[in-house]
């Protein structure tokens, strides 16, 4: 079923004061998330935090359903998070690293992953190993199969880098880490919410995400999935009353699927908003979503790749709905700020945001622009009329 625009765009608030291509950012929110969010924020100063918390138990826990019903999981497997990149470090750096132990990454990875990884290796002596790319410029998946070995403790891949459309062979990746019996973490922020994304047919073990992108939710949370076998077998690094239980003056029992992984204080309303962005998502249907994100993608690259002097960027045999492109002799922040005299939002895209994929192919700053599926096609045209008058 084709997405109704004009209901999704009416949801929309903020299409009537921007045309918003930062979604790989921060997307906007729909009105539903909206209420959920500030209706919570009320409640609290009414009545109190904890007290508010108690009544929206059921709305919170629909968070977890909700969660789960998106990656096909079960609800024990999510824990929720202040954040994308706090579920990442919780997962990673619960791992008993030792020296010589390999982790095989990508080279589109991103900076706030990659930076851990050299922390580790810094304290720990582990190898850091970059996969090469194939002829599409995605991991090459038989690369990554003739890298593993004994030593290899991690796989952990972005699947959706944040300086392109490249989306990486996740669920080619993780058949590769299942064979060989190795943890495979993936870097899920850019890819949940604008395309279908199945645990199980991915085969990762361990998932985090943020709500504030593609998923349309508030800022301020995201979430892990872990597989429950795996979770079970790691102590995270931080530990306090939610995520364990003090039983005895010397003794604490950790909790028994993925909220070991939590921690006690979080914006509840931020909790409640991203289980009704989920929720949103799955009414409108994630497949039918993506079918339009494609075709917005598409026209927005056809239009750039027809304006004198812009190069659309993005690598990959599969190409998402993150667009990005250089305009020779004006930078990338000059044409963010002329766009952005037009209301239209886009971002710029650093080269340390995936540093060893810019120095491979010597890339300058960027222009990213990320359409959703409540961008209109004469938003997309606008855009593209706006960098064509900068030539």
């Amino acid at each position: 079923m084709a997405i109704d625009l004009d209901r999704v765009r009416a949801d929309t608030p903020g299409v009537a004061e921007v045309a918003h291509f930062n979604n790989a950012g921060s997307a906007l929110m729909p009105q539903p998330v909206l209420n959920a969010v500030v209706g919570h924020l009320e409640l609290e100063a009414r009545i109190g935090g904890y007290e508010a918390a108690a009544q929206a138990a059921d709305a919170l826990a629909r968070s977890y359903d909700a969660l789960a019903q998106l990656l096909n999981c079960q609800r024990e497997e999510i824990a929720l998070m202040e954040s994308a990149t706090r579920a990442w470090d919780m997962a990673f750096y619960s791992i008993p690293f030792e020296p010589g132990d390999r982790i095989l990454t990508a080279q589109a990875e991103y900076e706030s992953n990659y930076v851990a990884f050299l922390q580790v290796q810094r304290r720990t002596g582990v190898e850091i190993v970059p996969v090469p790319d194939d002829e599409h410029g995605q991991l090459d998946v038989d690369a990554l199969a003739s890298m593993v070995d004994d030593r290899t403790k991690l796989i952990a891949v972005t699947h959706v880098p944040t300086n392109g459309g490249l989306v990486n062979p996740a669920a080619a990746i993780g058949r590769v880490a299942r064979e060989a019996g190795v943890p495979y973490l993936l870097d899920a922020c850019q890819s949940v919410g604008q395309m279908p994304i199945d645990v199980q047919e991915i085969g990762c073990t361990m998932l985090s995400v943020t709500s504030r992108k593609f998923l349309r939710g508030p800022r301020g949370v995201g979430f892990l999935y872990i597989d429950l076998d795996y979770a079970r077998q790691l102590e995270p690094i931080i530990l306090d009353g939610r995520a364990a239980k003090w039983v005895a003056p010397d003794r604490y029992e950790i909790r028994d699927d993925a909220t070991r992984f939590e921690e006690f204080e979080s914006s509840v309303a931020s909790r409640i908003g991203l289980g009704v962005a989920v929720d949103y998502a799955l009414e409108l249907g994630v497949a039918e979503t993506y079918e339009r994100v494609l075709a917005l993608a598409s026209r927005l690259r056809d239009g750039l790749e027809a304006v004198p002097g812009a190069q659309v960027r993005d690598l990959g045999r599969e190409r998402c709905g993150i667009v990005t492109f250089t305009l020779d002799g004006v930078e990338a922040s000059a044409v963010k700020a002329a766009l952005g005299e037009q209301r239209i939002n886009v971002s710029v895209s650093s080269p340390s945001g995936a540093l060893l994929d810019a120095l491979r192919r010597d890339l300058p700053e960027l222009v990213r622009a990320s359409v959703h599926y409540y961008n209109s096609e004469a938003e997309v045209d606008r855009l593209i009329a706006v960098v064509g008058n900068l030539t």
